[in-house]
């Protein structure tokens, strides 16, 4: 499965990604958030250098054998996306592309609203499927202000459009300056389904920018 490159722009909004489908291997990808217009970083994300919380694997017996890789589903569009300990449960739109290779976000005025990146796996495939939204907008919190409170073994549910649901689990949390964007943990391939959360976080800069962005890592339950 080829890499993913990642670029954005978003105005006003406090988040936005876009992705290049014909990346060589000589590129680097790149994440970055842009201007979100707020008066300060009171309400944002705890600031902070680039950080991960919860853990990434347990204490087993030496030697014994690895568990099977989780099933994948066939492939089906997310249609909506339920994350009870933070307060989501909003549908899903599939992201394309913007003339100038950057992918489309949910519209300010549609700050509820999840975007999926449509060119990538859909929930439940094998690989990394990404959904992104906004941590708030100049209107005020949005769908995803709760995301960053989110801790390791939290459920995520994804419904999809063929009416099965994949289900996941909070592995851990991500807070990377958003000129360091760890790009392989959230794009690389994956033997088996993985999902990707990603808004913005850190704080609000004098320029007005937010610094960082926060991603979620999650396996299949």
């Amino acid at each position: 499965m080829a890499r993913r490159a990642v670029v954005g722009a978003a105005g006003l909004l406090c988040l936005v990604l876009g992705t290049s489908v014909a990346l060589s291997s000589q590129e680097t990808p790149v994440v970055r958030i842009e201007s979100s217009a707020h008066g300060s970083a009171t309400d944002g994300p705890a600031s902070g250098p680039a950080a991960s919380t919860g853990t990434t694997g347990t204490t087993g017996t030496t030697g014994a054998p690895a568990p099977p890789a989780p099933k994948a589903l066939p492939a089906s569009e997310p249609t909506r996306l339920l994350i009870p300990s933070a307060g989501v449960d909003a549908p899903v739109t599939g992201l394309g592309l913007n003339a100038d290779g950057t992918v489309q976000v949910p519209p300010a005025d549609r700050a509820g609203e999840v975007g999926w990146y449509r060119n990538g796996p859909t929930p439940g495939e094998t690989g990394p499927a990404v959904l992104v939204g906004h941590y708030d907008t100049v209107h005020g919190p949005a769908v995803f202000h709760g995301v960053p409170k989110l801790r390791p073994g939290d459920l995520i549910q994804v419904r999809r459009a063929d009416g099965t649901t994949a289900d996941f689990k909070v592995r851990s949390l991500l807070q990377a300056a958003k000129d360091r964007f760890p790009t392989d943990a959230v794009y690389g391939d994956t033997p088996a389904p993985a999902l990707r959360l990603i808004t913005c976080g850190g704080s609000i800069g004098s320029d007005g920018h937010w610094t960082d962005n926060i991603i979620v890592l999650a396996d299949p339950a």
